[in-house]
């Protein structure tokens, strides 16, 4: 049962979050050769507080305003 974690920022609509589990389900089950219904799609959405690129706080931009 194919399980995909998917980490991103908070923000992304229902509709986007759903187009993104249709598409990562389709895809994965053709390539996997399994069926859509074993593969699984998590969602961890983080604040940009909570998250850092090269070293740099995301939203640093922001707080230093």
């Amino acid at each position: 049962m194919p399980v995909v974690h998917v980490d991103m920022l908070a923000g992304r609509t229902y509709e986007q979050k759903a187009e993104i589990a249709d598409v990562f389900t389709r895809e994965l089950a053709r390539i996997a050769k399994c069926a859509e219904d074993d593969v699984q799609i998590v969602f961890n959405e983080y604040e940009r507080s909570s998250w850092a690129k090269n070293g740099v706080m995301i939203d640093a931009k922001t707080r230093a305003k």
